[in-house]
């Protein structure tokens, strides 16, 4: 039986997305960030999850990266990574490599408040 890891792996081996790369970089960030962050395929892409289900990557933006943050308005973000104003929800979006490049430490200050607060 394949590991939810292994499922996402071969999801992300067949879908097809200009932004691929970048894709690929901001899931390693997010796993990198806690080494008890899951991943597993929920509504139908990569999601990621400590605790509760914290965010998933957006099928539709094809232009960009997006990650949506479920609880999102929880997270202390002074960067500007997050963004939106629903009530939960935030987005973070990576237009190319050099953004994610860019994005990196605030993403990963991001995923590790999550943890916190899941911890709290």
């Amino acid at each position: 039986m394949k590991t939810e890891t292994e499922k996402v792996n071969e999801f992300m081996q067949k879908f097809n997305h200009p932004l691929q790369q970048e894709m690929d970089a901001v899931r390693e960030i997010i796993m990198k960030a806690n080494a008890n962050i899951g991943e597993h395929i929920k509504w139908g892409m990569p999601s990621f999850f400590y605790k509760n289900d914290m965010a998933t990557f957006a099928p539709k933006a094809k232009k960009y990266v997006q990650i949506v943050f479920h609880k999102g308005a929880l997270i202390d973000d002074g960067s500007g990574l997050l963004e939106g104003d629903h009530p939960e929800r935030r987005d973070a979006k990576f237009h190319n490599m050099d953004d994610v490049k860019a994005k990196q430490a605030s993403l990963d200050k991001a995923v590790k408040n999550w943890v916190n607060i899941m911890n709290q």
